[in-house]
């Protein structure tokens, strides 16, 4: 059973210009015991990457998201079978302009992947290979844990991608796959699964512990961010 974070202290989004700085901080009362985990969201624009995670981290429902510009970060705590283990999730941006200056930052140190596609958008499926052959090309390990996620299951009727395809993928990659919606509140405690899933499949492997953000580190991550949107011309 996950306990998750009292009510207003779920997570950080670390590109916020008033908090970011603080980040390192903001965690200075949490014990060393904490397992610290890294894990990746990556896949097409618009497949809702940006509201699974806030999903899972705020509970909510992210309305009218901005597009991610590089990379944003969040984190939640779990205590799980008595033991304290956060999740910094990395929700990447998936347009390649606003990628490529960034890519190697939220590839390094990575413990788990999760894959997302849009469940009425058949491109962004059949994009899913080419992003597991980016994680390929920056050295994610095999035994990194992946899962495959189908987002927007509420749109039945402009469903593109059918269960069986997917799973045939999934299995192929020997990966889990989940179908779900962040939209639908339904639907929250299947996005805490997906999740947990990760969660309780690192907690059971020997750790590789993640060191807190410094703010020197989210200063250059903001400072790159700001670098992408002053070139980008849309």
């Amino acid at each position: 059973m996950a306990i998750e974070n009292k009510a207003g202290v779920e997570f950080d989004t670390v590109f916020s210009r008033n908090d970011s700085f603080g980040l390192a901080s903001h965690h200075d009362h949490e014990t060393a015991q904490t397992r610290i985990f890294k894990i990746i969201v990556i896949g097409d624009s618009n497949v809702g990457k940006t509201c699974l995670t806030y999903r899972f981290c705020g509970g909510t429902f992210l309305k009218n998201p901005e597009a991610t510009i590089g990379v944003d970060f969040r984190e939640r705590t779990l205590e799980l079978d008595g033991e304290s283990i956060k999740l910094q999730i990395w929700d990447t941006a998936g347009q390649e302009r606003f990628r490529k200056s960034m890519v190697e930052h939220y590839y390094r140190s990575v413990h788990a992947v999760i894959f997302v596609y849009d469940m009425t958008s058949l491109s962004s499926f059949e994009s899913i290979p080419e992003w597991i052959e980016e994680c390929s090309r920056h050295a994610v390990g095999p035994l990194v844990p992946r899962i495959m996620v189908g987002n927007k299951c509420d749109l039945r009727d402009r469903r593109e991608v059918p269960t069986l395809a997917a799973q045939c993928l999934a299995d192929s990659y020997n990966f889990p796959l989940f179908e779900t919606s962040a939209k639908d509140p339904a639907e929250k405690e299947h996005v805490d699964a997906i999740f947990l899933t990760i969660a309780y499949r690192l907690k059971s492997h020997k750790p590789l512990r993640l060191k807190q953000l410094s703010e020197s580190s989210v200063r250059d991550l903001w400072n790159q961010r700001e670098q992408v949107e002053a070139t980008c011309q849309c």
